[in-house]
């Protein structure tokens, strides 16, 4: 018999392709990792791994069970969900990820919202950059997350993850000392976000479509601190809607672009039916503000 905890592990190691990696993603030790996988092997019988300098590759039976393991792990999380209406009542932690923007612009609307509707509930938020999401769902460190996407930057499939549809979308500022054009500004410094989110992929990518790769002189992850620093003439930026929900400060222009940000929530594939997911989706579309709405425009 196969182990379920097993065939996660060698799961994440199809994500992830380095031991270290799915050690540290679980918060296993290595060693231990390799142990598993090794018992997994003894359980399946055949070679499921093939070692090739640092990385381990799957051997094409162990692609095949990794394919056999998503649809368990999402049977179960099914399974989950139907347990969880059984009971009386939503009752216990239930683990949300947000991105900053939205931590303050929405999040405090819609967990009150969720007080009121859902009291048994213990909403426990974190801050979790998009792009660290999936690893944290799939790894149970979060039931529900809050994910989003540009125009530039369309969310990719994740395996064992899936997506409701926009919750809300928001247009995207150029932020400078006066309006302009992102092309307009091939030869000024830029602030971005830190390399490997996808709010600095969106960015270069939006200079890179415009014709010129940017000269970045600061990298800085919160909106408010990247307009502080437009307003004194450090540089120019692009910033979401909601980057902007603590006001603009003098000497910034705002200049709406053809772009847009699209926020969407993410959960482990099977959970869909899960009520305490859903009561959170819910709350969310009540917490919106009226001005965002939850019908992207067409790109």
């Amino acid at each position: 018999m196969l182990d379920v905890r097993r065939l996660r592990l060698l799961r994440e190691l199809a994500h992830h392709g380095t031991i270290a990696a799915v050690a540290e993603a679980l918060a296993f030790s290595p060693s231990a990792v390799s142990q598993q996988l090794s018992v997994l092997e003894r359980e399946a019988g055949v070679p499921l791994l093939e070692r090739t300098g640092r990385r381990v590759a799957l051997t094409p039976a162990g692609r095949n069970l990794v394919r056999h393991a998503e649809a368990v792990l999402e049977l179960l999380e099914q399974a989950g969900a139907e347990l969880a209406h059984a009971r009386r009542g939503l009752a216990g932690p239930l683990r949300i990820g947000t991105y900053p923007s939205a931590a303050r612009a929405v999040m405090p609307a819609a967990l009150a919202e969720l007080a009121a509707r859902h009291p048994g509930l213990e909403p426990m938020v974190s801050e979790v950059d998009p792009a660290a999401v999936a690893a944290a769902l799939r790894a149970g460190e979060l039931d529900v997350a809050l994910v989003h996407e540009y125009d530039l930057v369309p969310s990719e499939p994740e395996p064992g993850l899936a997506l409701t549809q926009p919750v809300f979308t928001e247009p995207m500022y150029l932020a400078a000392a006066a309006p302009g054009t992102v092309a307009g500004h091939r030869d000024s410094p830029w602030i971005m976000s830190p390399p490997g989110t996808l709010c600095h992929a969106m960015a270069l990518r939006a200079c890179q479509q415009a014709g010129f790769t940017p000269r970045v002189r600061h990298h800085v992850d919160d909106f408010a601190t990247v307009l502080a620093l437009v307003a004194v003439g450090q540089g120019v930026a692009l910033v979401p809607h909601l980057g902007t929900a603590g006001g603009t400060p003098a000497g910034v222009t705002l200049t709406r672009l053809p772009m847009y940000r699209r926020t969407r929530t993410a959960f482990r594939a099977g959970g869909a039916g899960h009520p305490a997911v859903g009561a959170f989706t819910a709350a969310l579309h009540t917490a919106v503000p009226p001005a965002l709405g939850g019908t992207p425009p067409a790109n």
